[in-house]
């Protein structure tokens, strides 16, 4: 791209109250949500603009719980009528893996 980059700012307003988790959040995404923001609003990190990325990481952990229980219950391997095969749950879980790693770096919610 050509020209200048936006001027960047630092939001210096970090939020101080807990704000509910979203409707829309399954109830594994909203229990990780009731877990991270007390400590997020501790550190004094968490501002407006990260509750996107707050709500993407709880999501994700959501989609890691709920294909672990469909790999609980149906295996790693399912039957076909061709054979064997992997599990989707289990693409579905490591990329859902991922996703929450990535973004709780970016909330500061690893070491």
């Amino acid at each position: 791209m050509r020209g200048t980059k936006p001027q960047l700012f630092e939001d210096d307003s970090p939020m101080e109250e807990f704000v509910p988790a979203p409707e829309w959040l399954s109830d594994d995404a909203r229990k990780e949500w009731d877990r991270v923001l007390p400590v997020l609003l501790e550190r004094r990190i968490l501002t407006d603009a990260d509750l996107g990325s707050l709500e993407n990481y709880c999501a994700a952990i959501g989609q890691v719980r709920e294909a672990q229980r469909e790999i609980n219950k149906r295996g790693i391997l399912i039957s076909t009528a061709r054979g064997s095969k992997k599990n989707p749950a289990v693409t579905v879980q490591s990329d859902a893996m991922t996703r929450a790693r990535l973004l709780a770096a970016e909330l500061g919610l690893t070491p």
